[in-house]
């Protein structure tokens, strides 16, 4: 196996291990960017926002536009706790998106050393599709590779894009199905908090 072969075996089995690793590490806490992003311009709504926390949960597309929403709504309501997390996908795709990884070292062990596992298996002759893979063994692999982590993407997108303000629906990507504008979610956080500070005060007296 010359220099260019070990490459092209070594890389996407270097990724793929990259990923599988990735795939059981657990998720960081829940981001809160007012201490990295203070607001820096006094906002028009006042200390409205103090108190009260925004959640948003995303699909995995969708972070960069979850990071400017919170940055956008931490300027504009001073105080307001914003929280992020995934949007979970249903369990079925989760559980098929676990064996995804699976069937993808399966196949790379096919590949590798399928004469082994066959008869291993029961298989004295190793069917014809085997020595077709094997015969382009490194782009199976790579293909495999590319593939699985194509299918991966696909289970793990939910396509949501929803926002709680103290566990009070405000937004729903998936109701809507369309993203929010940031001045709609600025005025609709605005309007609930408004309401919230009403009640609050109706309540009181």
């Amino acid at each position: 196996m010359d220099r260019a072969q070990l490459v092209l075996l070594g890389l996407p089995l270097f990724l793929f291990c990259t990923d599988l690793l990735n795939l059981f590490t657990p998720p960081p806490p829940p981001h809160h960017a007012a201490s990295e992003f203070p607001s820096q311009k006094p906002s028009a709504f006042g200390a409205i926002g103090v108190g009260s926390t925004v959640k948003i949960s995303f699909c995995t597309s969708c972070s960069g536009d979850a990071v400017t929403m919170t940055k956008m709504l931490e300027a504009a309501f001073p105080g307001i706790h914003v929280e992020l997390s995934n949007y979970p996908p249903p369990l079925p795709k989760r559980v098929v998106s676990k064996l995804v990884p699976v069937a993808q070292v399966g196949v790379f062990g096919i590949i590798m050393a399928g004469e082994q596992i066959f008869p291993m298996l029961g298989v004295a002759t190793p069917p014809a599709w085997y020595y077709s893979l094997r015969a382009n063994r490194f782009g199976t692999i790579a293909s495999t590779w590319l593939l699985g982590n194509a299918l991966q993407s696909f289970l793990q997108g939910t396509g949501a894009f929803e926002v709680y303000l103290n566990d009070e629906l405000a937004f729903s990507k998936l109701k809507e199905g369309r993203f929010p504008g940031e001045i709609e979610l600025r005025d609709a956080i605005a309007s609930k908090l408004g309401s919230s500070r009403i009640t609050d005060s109706a309540l009181s007296s």
